[in-house]
């Protein structure tokens, strides 16, 4: 699934594909400052990051390839270290005030982070650590010092850009600083190898930052196919979660802030109310998830749309919940749906049809990649409430669609397994390792 990409998409010659166990990394510092690995995914900042640096590390260990990651504590009840699986170890870094520090303030901390990281490193012998995997903007600024400290390479992955965030906004959503916009320049321009999830976002780091196209490569995110699973069928999720059997059943599940567009949802569920009034009786639309970023400054929002749209008495509200109980979500759904402003990739949509539910999503992002229009789900072309109510109805008058396009959403979903992605990114690791000693030779 690894490939470093031109504008086109195609091998670029100046990087060529190296036997994996060529200067394979021991160990790997991996940086993500603003949420830890060990936060529930749905809740304040943590979402699908989480997911996928828990996933990648553990998956690297398992290949042999050790990861230490370091993240901003946010609390004193967890001790300074943590092992997370064998091979993967949780460091806590203090930098701030446990509670209370918007990510916004996070750049003012980035000092003190850096300290601690390199405070770790000076209790190891020299050459600890072979190479530094960043996550998101914050971790990167981090990453560049320490991995010229070290003399060791630095592979950064994005997640989300904020030129790509800014061109994409939301009605009424907050756009990114320039201090990030800024940042990330300084970062593509650093890192020896910038991971991206798709083609697009590969594109769009060469585009908007001026990435060298050899540089970049394309490795998709996983999903971990023995927990999101089809399992005992929808008729059983239904009743573990105290559903109706024969209901309708969107579902939204994510972080609630305007960049995912939850209300989309509730505006296509009224819609589609007001033209089908008999579906009021057999429909059931379950948010899960807690307020994030901008949402957190109205955390009762959705609830008052609710309300004001008439719908308040189908629509259900629920917390976040853990990885286990989210894939029961997933297969009690007739359809996830995504109607995102941006999504780097969009991890829940193959989690959904890894458990068996097809997925309604905008056509943004990685979207189109995670989801087959017309076989695995839907994609739409905008955030037009009745474009999404639309497609609720047909499923709504076809008992059988959601199955069917559930049963190819599973199968499509066992491609994109998390041990494919370590392998790639192990890949990713060597090449880059493999050109920094290059250089050192040729430079002396």
């Amino acid at each position: 699934m690894s490939q470093y990409v031109s504008r086109l998409g195609r091998r670029s010659p100046a990087a060529p594909r190296l036997r994996l166990g060529h200067r394979r990394p021991r160990r790997v510092a991996m940086l993500s400052v603003h949420t830890s690995p060990l936060h529930q995914p749905g809740t304040g900042d943590a979402g699908g990051m989480n997911v996928y640096i828990v996933e990648l590390a553990q998956r690297l260990a398992a290949i042999n390839i050790e990861v230490e990651i370091f993240t901003r504590a946010t609390t004193a009840a967890l001790p300074p270290s943590v092992e997370l699986a064998p091979g993967v170890l949780v460091r806590h870094v203090d930098a701030g005030p446990y509670e209370g520090l918007a990510k916004e303030d996070l750049p003012a901390q980035l000092c003190a982070f850096t300290h601690g990281v390199m405070q770790a490193w000076a209790g190891h012998r020299p050459g600890h650590y072979d190479l530094v995997h960043s996550h998101y903007w914050l971790s990167g600024h981090v990453g560049w010092l320490a991995a010229q400290r070290w003399g060791v390479p630095l592979v950064h992955a994005m997640h989300t850009m904020a030129k790509v965030k800014n061109a994409n906004l939301a009605d009424g959503d907050t756009p990114e600083p320039a201090a990030r916009v800024i940042g990330e320049t300084q970062i593509v321009a650093a890192a020896d190898r910038l991971i991206a999830n798709t083609a697009e976002e590969a594109d769009q780091l060469v585009r908007h930052y001026s990435a060298d196209p050899a540089d970049v490569a394309v490795v998709h995110p996983g999903v971990n196919l023995g927990r999101f699973h089809p399992a005992d069928g929808r008729a059983a999720a239904r009743a573990r979660l105290g559903l109706p059997q024969d209901a309708l059943i969107p579902l939204f599940a994510g972080r609630i802030q305007p960049l995912k567009a939850p209300d989309v949802l509730l505006r296509a569920v009224a819609v589609l109310l007001d033209e089908r009034p008999d579906l009021r009786s057999r429909i059931v639309v379950p948010v899960v998830g807690g307020p994030s970023g901008s949402g957190l400054a109205k955390p009762e929002g959705l609830q008052k749309l609710a309300a004001r749209l008439g719908i308040a008495d189908v629509v259900r509200f629920r917390p976040p919940v853990d990885q286990d109980q989210l894939a029961d979500w997933f297969r009690a759904a007739s359809v996830l749906v995504m109607p995102s402003y941006s999504e780097s990739f969009g991890l829940v949509a193959i989690e959904a049809q890894a458990a068996g539910t097809p997925v309604l999503a905008a056509a943004v992002g990685g979207l189109p990649v995670a989801v087959r229009d017309g076989q695995t789900g839907f994609l739409v072309q905008g955030h037009d409430p009745a474009a999404y109510a639309r497609v609720l109805r047909d499923v709504a008058d076809d008992p059988q669609l959601s199955a069917r396009m559930g049963a190819a959403a599973a199968r499509h979903a066992r491609s994109f397994g998390w041990d494919a992605s370590a392998t790639a990114t192990a890949e990713v690791y060597t090449a880059a390792l493999h050109a920094r000693r290059r250089a050192r030779a040729l430079h002396g």
